[in-house]
């Protein structure tokens, strides 16, 4: 018996469970983007019928959801110390390097109705991380609303950053930028021309750990002086 049939005879006899079925759902996506994710192809990689599947996840949506859940599960859990901020720094940043693991993520997070058991777990402990942090309840909430999808790794920019233009593409511009453009928008134009990182996630733009670190500890120190001054939404 050859290594592949025997690994394949193990995964038969692997009983299919919820776990599997969102593990390799999760991998599934990882490998090809989850535009090409389906129930039917999912099945196919775990080597059974369809409507097995449907033992376990109910449908598409409800696959989806276990798959955040499976995901926010990577983040590390809330570290010790002294300073809440440096406790919610590498808490957010662990959620960031797991979003960059999964890229398909963070767009379907942002797809479900409503935020699932592992993210109600997550941005409660998070929350109380805050709370134990000195925060009052009032500038906790205002704080979960600055932070928004920060919390969890990801941030929305106004503008995706394009990438180089790929020279096989026919409809890449060619040929020098229109100064005519420099001209009608000089501080857009100064921007642009700042330092960016080829290697960055969204290709040849800005550098986007740098932004997200320098936009999370702006917002880090902020809220520590409003705890410091007593802040409440009254004011």
């Amino acid at each position: 018996m050859t290594r592949q049939e025997a690994t394949h005879r193990t995964a038969q006899r692997t009983p299919l469970n919820r776990e599997r079925v969102l593990r390799a759902a999760v991998a599934l996506a990882d490998g090809t983007g989850i535009d090409a994710l389906s129930m039917r192809r999912l099945a196919q990689a775990l080597d059974v019928v369809p409507m097995a599947l449907y033992k376990h996840v109910a449908n598409k949506e409800e696959l989806l959801d276990g798959m955040t859940d499976a995901v926010v599960g990577e983040i590390d859990p809330p570290g010790a110390g002294p300073d809440w901020r440096h406790v919610v720094r590498a808490r957010i940043l662990s959620a960031r390097r797991v979003l960059l693991r999964h890229p398909w993520a963070a767009r379907v997070i942002e797809s479900r109705t409503g935020p699932t058991p592992a993210v109600l777990e997550y941005l409660d402990s998070t929350a109380g991380i805050f709370r134990e942090g000195g925060l009052s309840a009032d500038l906790t909430h205002h704080v979960m609303h600055a932070m928004g999808s920060r919390l969890l790794g990801f941030s929305q920019e106004l503008f995706a950053t394009p990438g180089p233009a790929d020279p096989a593409d026919p409809a890449a511009p060619s040929g020098p930028p229109d100064p005519g453009l420099a001209e009608r928008y000089p501080y857009i134009a100064e921007l642009a021309a700042a330092s960016h990182d080829a290697d960055s996630a969204v290709g040849g733009g800005c550098d986007d750990q740098f932004e997200f670190e320098f936009a999370l500890d702006l917002l880090l120190d902020g809220f520590e002086r409003l705890r410091d001054q007593g802040w409440t939404s009254a004011r």
